[in-house]
């Protein structure tokens, strides 16, 4: 099993966190560490925490971080350097997070999550177009959505 931590500015990580919990329910293994201003000071000290118990439970974890070189990435992949099995992904969205923990085994790795994490972020991100009445075609308005 991976341990999986999620953190970012702001709300980034609870707001991300509440629609994982949403579409696919408690994940157990998803500890959500937020980087609010008001708590800039501890912070370090609360994601270092965080990635070392993770990793005493699980054995492995990936960080899923929102912007490379913020305060959150660059504290996790210091502490990345120091602790065994602890993977950092940045640019985090919620298909890939969603991809990621559903898939998680026994037999998962962190870097093999990692790399899922970078595939799935990417497959996650598209602009679609609709044709002419294909709104219509597509959508069933009387079904709910995920």
């Amino acid at each position: 099993m991976v341990g999986c931590i999620l953190t970012g500015h702001g709300e980034f990580a609870s707001g991300l966190g509440s629609a994982v919990e949403m579409i696919a329910g408690p994940q157990d293994n998803l500890t959500v560490v937020t980087f609010r201003e008001s708590e800039a000071g501890d912070y370090a000290d609360r994601i270092a925490v965080a990635i070392t118990d993770s990793v005493a439970k699980y054995g492995n974890t990936v960080v899923y971080c929102d912007l490379m070189g913020g305060t959150p990435f660059n504290q996790a992949m210091l502490i990345s350097q120091e602790v065994p099995g602890v993977e950092v992904v940045t640019g985090t969205n919620l298909p890939m997070l969603l991809e990621c923990l559903t898939s998680i085994s026994n037999e998962t790795t962190a870097p093999g999550l990692a790399a899922l994490a970078l595939e799935a972020g990417q497959e996650g991100i598209a602009n679609p177009v609709l044709g002419v009445g294909a709104a219509n075609d597509m959508y069933d308005t009387e079904e709910e959505g995920i």
